[in-house]
C-alpha cells in the first residue's frame, strides 16, 4: 500500500470517523483509522444489553452549525412522526430545507433520525426543578419566598459588583447567578461530576460548556416561552444550547449513526480496524515518519509510515508514544493532566415509583441529582431519548450515572455492587422502587471526561509542542484535552481535513472551535 497519500487517524469516536469520512468526501488522501476498543463511536458508542440499548452520557443531536447538522442528516434523514412539525426553517434570512423521509417508507429502516423533545430537571430537596432554572410560580413556590428573596439580592449584587477578572468555575458562576443559587444548584452537582472544589477548575471549563447562559438569558428565554406564539425555529439558532427544546436522535442511539459512517467510509475504501492501538511515533525533525501499532488481542505490532496522523487518543497516551524525545517538563506535565471516568448503570424495571398523572412515565431525558447524601450524579431515561432503545416499551430503562477517577474506590466495585449501589440510592431517593427491578448492565467508560485542574493550567506548554509537529492533527475532546461536544469535536476534525488538502500546518483554527460564543459563525462560513 502506498504511503504517500496516507492519513493515520487514532480513534474511531465521532472525530476520528469524521475526519475519515471528509478525507474520502473531499480529496485523495487514504484514511486508515485504528481504535483500542472493540466499539464504535468512542463516549458516544451505544451499548446493546439484551437488546435494550445505551447511550452513555446523553447525547443531543444538536448544533449551532449548519455544516454539522446538515452533515448528521446526510447520513440518517428525518423522520418525523405523526402530528411532528419542524416550525420554520429560516436563518439570517435564508431558507432551509432538511431532508425528510417518511415514516411509512420502508426503505430507510432505521437509519433515520427522530425529533425529540428536550426535558432536563434538577432532583434537589426530594423535589423536581427545571433544569435550567426557571422562575415560573411553581418553582418560586418550591424554593419558598425567603429563598426566592435571597436569591434575587445576592444576584443583583453581583450585577452590581462582579467579579472582574474570573479565576475558577465557582467566580465563572457566581457571576451568572449570584452566591445563593450557584450554592443551591450548581456547587454540589459540578464537584460531584469532577471530585474536587468548584474552586480548583479552571473558569475555561464554564466559558466552553456554558457559555452565555445566566439568570438574564434565562428569563428572557422564560417569557419567550410565555407570550411567544409562532413555533420555535426547528434550528434554534438564536436559543442558548442550554435552552433548546427539542434536539434530532438517532432512531437506534448515537452509536448507530456511527456504525452506519464506518461503513461507509469502508464502502468508500478507507480502513477502519478495531482492537488497535497505537504505542509508537518516531518523529524525523518535525515530522512523523511512522507509526507502531499494536494488535490488543494478540500483543503484535507492526510499523506504517503514515504521511499525517490525526490524533483522537488522550494527550498523555500520545506524549508516552512520542517517547523520550519529548522535552521532560512537556511529558510532565501531559503525566499530570486529569480525566474523569465514567460509569452508566443500566436498570430495567416495571416501573418509577415516580409517576406522571395517570401512571403515565415522567418525560425527563436527564435528571441531575443534587442531593448530596447519593454519589449518584445523574440519571437518563432511555425511553424518551427514543422509544426504540427499549425492546418492551412497557418497562422504563434508566441509566444511573456516577464519576470518578480510576483509584477511586467506586471505579474498582464489581458489577453485582455497583448495581446494587445504584438500586440502594434511587430507593432511598424515592425515584424507584427496588422490588421493581428486573435487570442491570454496567457500562465504564475510562478518561470520559478530560478536566480543568491539576497541571491543566500549564497544558499551553505541551499544546505548542505538538502543534510544533507539522504532519500531526490533534482533534476531539481527548485529542485536544479540550471538553468539546460531539458537534466540535466534529468541526475540529473537518477543519484538520481542510488544512492536510490544503497543505496548511498552522493549527490555530482547530483551538479556535469552541473558544467563542458565536463559535457557529465562524463554522458556517467554512
Amino acid at each position: 500500500m502506498s504511503t504517500s497519500s496516507t492519513a493515520l487517524i487514532i480513534g474511531a469516536g465521532p472525530a476520528g470517523l469524521t475526519a475519515a469520512h471528509e478525507f474520502l468526501q473531499n480529496s485523495q488522501v487514504h484514511p486508515y483509522v485504528v481504535e483500542a476498543t472493540d466499539r464504535i463511536g468512542g463516549i458516544s458508542a451505544t451499548i446493546n444489553y439484551k437488546g435494550n440499548r445505551m447511550d452513555i452520557g446523553g447525547h443531543r443531536f444538536f448544533s449551532k452549525s449548519d455544516r454539522v447538522m446538515d452533515w448528521w442528516l446526510s447520513i440518517l434523514p428525518l423522520q418525523l412522526e405523526a402530528g411532528q412539525t419542524i416550525g420554520a426553517l429560516n436563518y439570517r434570512g435564508k431558507s432551509r430545507s432538511i431532508p425528510i423521509v417518511s415514516a411509512t417508507d420502508p426503505s430507510v429502516g432505521d437509519n433515520v433520525m427522530l425529533l425529540r423533545q428536550r426535558k432536563s430537571r434538577i432532583f434537589f430537596r426530594r423535589k423536581f426543578f427545571d433544569y435550567p432554572l426557571s422562575f415560573s410560580l411553581n418553582t418560586l413556590a418550591q424554593l419558598g419566598i425567603g429563598w426566592s428573596t435571597k436569591a434575587v439580592f445576592s444576584y443583583l449584587k453581583q450585577v452590581v459588583r462582579p467579579i472582574k477578572e474570573e479565576q475558577n468555575l465557582e467566580e465563572f458562576f457566581i457571576n451568572r447567578f449570584g452566591k445563593h443559587l450557584y450554592e443551591t444548584f450548581f456547587k454540589a452537582y459540578t464537584e460531584k461530576v469532577w471530585g474536587v472544589p468548584c474552586q480548583q477548575i479552571s473558569a475555561e471549563w464554564g466559558a466552553q460548556r456554558i457559555k452565555a447562559l445566566s439568570i438574564t438569558e434565562a428569563l428572557k428565554h422564560f417569557f419567550r416561552q410565555q407570550f411567544s406564539s409562532s413555533p420555535e425555529d426547528f434550528t434554534q439558532k438564536d436559543t442558548q444550547t442550554s435552552l433548546i427544546e427539542q434536539f434530532l436522535y438517532p432512531k437506534l442511539g448515537p452509536g448507530h449513526l456511527w456504525e452506519v459512517v464506518t461503513r461507509q467510509v469502508q464502502e468508500l475504501g478507507g480502513e477502519v480496524h478495531m482492537q488497535q492501538k497505537v504505542v509508537g511515533l518516531q518523529l524525523q525533525g518535525n515530522r512523523i515518519v511512522s507509526a507502531t501499532i499494536q494488535e490488543t488481542a494478540t500483543g503484535a505490532t507492526y510499523q506504517m509510515q503514515p504521511e499525517h496522523v490525526i490524533s483522537t487518543m488522550p494527550v498523555r497516551s500520545l506524549i508516552r508514544a512520542l517517547g523520550e524525545v519529548v522535552p521532560a517538563d512537556v511529558r510532565e506535565i501531559a503525566e499530570n493532566l486529569p480525566y474523569r471516568n465514567f460509569i452508566s448503570v443500566g436498570l430495567l424495571l416495571h416501573k418509577l415509583a415516580i409517576q406522571q398523572e395517570n401512571n403515565h412515565l415522567i418525560q425527563d431525558n436527564w435528571i441531575y441529582i443534587q442531593e448530596p447524601d447519593v454519589q449518584a450524579g445523574r440519571l437518563q431515561l432511555f425511553n424518551n431519548w427514543s422509544p426504540y432503545l427499549v425492546t418492551d416499551p412497557a418497562k422504563v430503562w434508566l441509566g444511573v450515572e456516577y464519576f470518578c477517577q480510576e483509584e477511586d474506590d467506586l471505579w474498582q466495585m464489581s458489577e453485582t455492587d455497583l448495581q446494587q449501589l445504584a438500586i440502594d440510592e434511587l430507593h432511598k431517593l424515592g425515584i424507584i422502587s427496588a422490588d421493581q427491578v428486573l435487570d442491570g448492565t454496567v457500562v465504564k467508560m475510562p478518561k470520559a471526561y478530560p478536566a480543568y485542574f491539576g497541571s491543566y493550567n500549564e497544558f499551553p506548554k505541551v499544546q505548542a509542542y505538538l502543534d510544533g509537529i507539522e504532519n500531526l492533527f490533534l482533534v476531539g475532546r481527548n485529542g485536544m484535552h479540550k471538553y468539546n461536544n460531539q458537534d466540535h469535536s466534529m468541526l475540529t476534525a473537518m477543519l484538520a481535513v481542510e488544512n492536510i488538502t490544503a497543505g496548511r500546518i498552522d493549527k490555530a483554527n482547530l483551538w479556535a472551535v469552541n473558544t467563542e460564543q458565536e463559535y457557529h459563525e465562524q463554522a458556517d462560513s467554512l
